[in-house]
């Protein structure tokens, strides 16, 4: 398992899963992205997102004021 990350942080909805979504298509099924994003939309579109699309949302914590999401492309 490779482990990718996406700074999107300073972007708002729908950038941060629009961007997920098109760094996720270039992995392998079972490669992780690791996403910083600081949009409280994130919070309620990065699962919407994972569960539509068929990733796997493993954790989600918080550093300082931005949301960290691993998230597992599914496949």
């Amino acid at each position: 398992m490779k482990i990718h990350d996406l700074d999107a942080t300073g972007l708002l909805c729908p950038l941060p899963v629009l961007k997920l979504r098109k760094r996720l298509a270039a992995l392998t099924p079972g490669d992780c992205m690791r996403v910083r994003a600081d949009d409280p939309a994130a919070i309620i579109d990065v699962p919407h997102f994972c569960t539509e699309a068929g990733h796997h949302l493993i954790e989600t914590s918080t550093e300082g004021a931005a949301q960290i999401y691993l998230v597992r492309k599914g496949g």
